[in-house]
């Protein structure tokens, strides 16, 4: 199926966000239109500063707009209700950002159980981390894993309560290539495998190759999108 046929999962329209200091106003978006199809894998590519990791705060109910609106599933997000934005992104919304924030007391497996005991139908936490390929690393506590492995237990942590909606955050930044093409396999397999409605911000061009669609961002507004004709696979990446 075409992914414009596909039904919206998240819609947003004429989106503004506007940071005050003191006298001085700061426009991170400036009218930001985008609709995110059911199951699509999204990137959303730009420098630093043109406003992505404010979009996807916004579309994911961190954040809330200057203007605009956001329709989930045609339901609007209220955003000016913080018990709703808390049940949305406890409900639909799996995050994970370029810096891991895993619990170092905790091993894998406790710090993915943290939110399965919160979800209404969740994964096994062993079910989860095998599906990012840490199977056999279950018991082991962050200090005992790689910077890549900490980085699946994060998606591991997020896709355990089967969002709807999987936004990541630079999840390669802080990774070389090699770890981060094991990363991005795993994002991909979760988007292909559970049909997560995926949007994955990066500044680094190569990665928009594995992409559905990708959205350019430059000084608060999308100014272009591209449908790639082939997503080409993680593994023959290199930057």
């Amino acid at each position: 199926m075409e992914k414009e046929k596909s039904a919206i999962a998240l819609q947003a329209r004429a989106l503004t966000k506007i940071y005050r200091m003191g006298t001085v106003e700061v426009h991170a978006l400036r009218g930001v239109d985008v609709d995110l199809y059911e199951g699509e894998l999204v990137v959303l590519l730009g420098p630093s500063g043109s406003g992505k990791s404010t979009l996807l705060n916004i579309l994911g109910g961190l954040d809330t707009p200057s203007g605009g609106s956001v329709m989930f599933r045609n339901q609007p997000l209220t955003m000016d209700n913080e018990r709703a934005l808390n049940l949305y992104r406890r409900n639909h919304v799996g995050f994970v950002f370029q810096f891991y924030n895993l619990i170092p007391s905790l091993t894998a497996r406790e710090n993915v159980a943290l939110v399965t005991e919160i979800a209404k139908h969740p994964m096994r936490p062993a079910d989860a981390l095998t599906m990012v390929g840490l199977g056999d690393r279950l018991d082991h506590f962050p200090a005992q894993l790689s910077g890549g492995e900490q980085q699946r237990v994060a998606i591991g942590r997020a896709i355990a309560k089967r969002p709807d909606l999987l936004l990541c955050d630079e999840p390669t930044g802080a990774l070389d290539s090699k770890t981060g093409i094991l990363v991005l396999e795993a994002i991909l397999r979760i988007n292909r495998e559970l049909g997560t409605t995926t949007a994955l911000i990066t500044h680094n061009a190569v990665i928009a190759e594995i992409a559905n669609r990708v959205l350019y961002f430059a000084d608060g507004r999308i100014v272009e999108m591209r449908r790639n004709a082939l997503q080409r696979a993680p593994g023959e990446l290199a930057w």
